[in-house]
């Protein structure tokens, strides 16, 4: 009995050593701390949990995937489990088995605030507006404030993080480090108007999307207007960046050249007049259709003809869809350069170089993994932005920084025949992913780094 005991105030020791090391930074110690728990108790569910989201975190989700399986392996009735692996699940766009997890959840949980959350995201990648909004109710209405625990030992910087329950966040959170800052998230578009705002010496916006947050951002704009507290990233600029709005205030820039778009119902999209309503807004064939509030290509096609539209439009929710110019961005060797660069505080960082043959381009569908000289590209442009961009385009770039006048942004575009930059989007929701442990994205590392060193020093010199 007396041994049994032993064993298990050494275990809760491990745990809460690794838990610590942890939350102060030390990912390395704490992923070993953890496995050292596991050496000694491998069904030990929190352990695993913890080692799992550490994982993900830092890039090996794979691992992560193998960390969160074992935890329901042992432990199958776990709600927290089930989400946990439903969440990463979903950012890897697995819906099937995203959804499967978190209903499972429920079935265990019925009233899991964070399942009924997930479900919300992930019903709106589906396109489900009615079910979204119905677990956005469950998941937010009354749990719309959280306060995260402070780890460190002096006077905390209490900070007010606003979010939005519809997705389209900037994934700032991991910067507010809990030894400093005293961070309450607010879901901006569940605050109940009338409940006293937190104390705060800083209010950071996350909520980034312009089409898709509406009214998170109004929200987010009364709050602020309410406070004397410095703003990151004010909820008025983020108001001003939609896509149809952007290239309308980008088309006279010098340098840039922004795609002709307009917001179109679907019913005159689907009409015999489509092609005088797309000539009548200055849109030829080939054109570009999406549905507003979606990104990495989600419910995004090229029509190369009228009698493609029928087609298009059935892979497409939503009643307005915004018709997009086609800019073709091929380059004399018939490979696209989609580059990205993030605006921080005012500096231009580069972020990637995506190079594919296909027209629409994403960094993680583009072909880079397998293509050695794909990356060579991709690392050239990161040891020499200006070198390859050339001073033209970097000129250009700035006046696009200045005029989104955000402190966290970037910008996706490719270069045209005379180095101007073909501008496809502008705005807060760009993300900075740290490279994947893979030894092919050796390169990235000191250039992603250099950008999330600014970005937590932009967070430092505020407060």
């Amino acid at each position: 009995m007396q041994s049994r005991e032993s064993d298990l105030a050494t275990i809760t020791t491990m745990f809460e050593r690794a838990r610590l090391l942890s939350l102060r930074g030390r990912g390395d110690e704490a992923r070993q701390a953890y496995l050292d728990l596991l050496a000694l108790q491998p069904t030990h569910f929190a352990g695993l949990s913890n080692l799992g989201t550490l994982l993900a975190a830092g890039g090996w989700r794979a691992a992560a995937k193998t960390a969160y399986g074992e935890a329901l392996r042992h432990h199958p009735a776990e709600a927290d489990g089930h989400v946990n692996l439903a969440n990463l699940l979903l950012q890897e766009r697995d819906l099937t088995a995203a959804r499967r997890h978190y209903r499972t959840a429920l079935v265990y949980h019925p009233f899991h605030q964070a399942a009924h959350q997930g479900l919300a995201h992930l019903s709106t990648a589906l396109g489900e507006e009615a079910a979204a909004a119905r677990h956005r109710r469950a998941g937010f209405l009354g749990n719309a404030v959280t306060e995260l625990p402070y780890e460190g030992e002096g006077e905390a910087v209490p900070v007010l993080l606003l979010v939005s329950s519809t997705g389209g966040d900037i994934p700032i959170r991991r910067f507010l480090d809990p030894r400093r800052y005293r961070t309450t998230v607010v879901v901006a578009d569940y605050l109940d108007p009338t409940q006293p705002r937190p104390p705060h010496r800083l209010v950071v916006n996350a909520v980034g999307d312009a089409d898709l947050c509406r009214p998170a951002l109004d929200m987010a704009r009364t709050i602020v207007a309410a406070s004397p507290a410095p703003v990151i990233n004010h909820p008025e600029a983020v108001l001003a960046t939609g896509r149809i709005a952007n290239a309308a205030r980008f088309k006279g820039v010098p340098g840039v050249v922004t795609p002709a778009m307009a917001s179109l119902p679907r019913h005159l999209l689907a009409g015999d007049g489509a092609a005088a309503a797309l000539a009548q807004q200055g849109l030829g064939f080939p054109l570009l259709l999406r549905t507003p509030g979606f990104h990495a290509g989600q419910y995004f096609r090229k029509v190369d003809g009228p009698g493609d539209l029928p087609a298009v439009l059935a892979a497409l929710p939503g009643d307005e869809l915004t018709a997009i110019e086609f800019l073709d961005a091929k380059g004399t060797d018939g490979k696209i350069r989609k580059y990205r660069v993030m605006f921080i505080d005012g500096r231009l960082y580069p972020l990637h170089a995506a190079v594919s043959t296909d027209w629409m381009v994403h960094y993680f569908s583009a072909e880079m993994a397998e293509n050695p000289e794909n990356r060579a590209i991709d690392g050239a442009f990161l040891a020499d932005m200006e070198g390859v961009l050339g001073a033209a385009a970097m000129a250009a770039l700035g006046r696009v920084a200045d005029i989104l006048g955000l402190d966290y942004a970037g910008a996706d575009f490719s270069l045209g025949r005379g180095g101007e930059v073909l501008l496809f989007e502008a705005n807060a929701t760009m993300v900075v992913n740290p490279p994947d442990p893979d030894p092919r994205w050796a390169y990235r590392r000191a250039p992603v780094e250099r950008i999330l060193a600014a970005i937590a020093e932009l967070l430092l010199s505020r407060t």
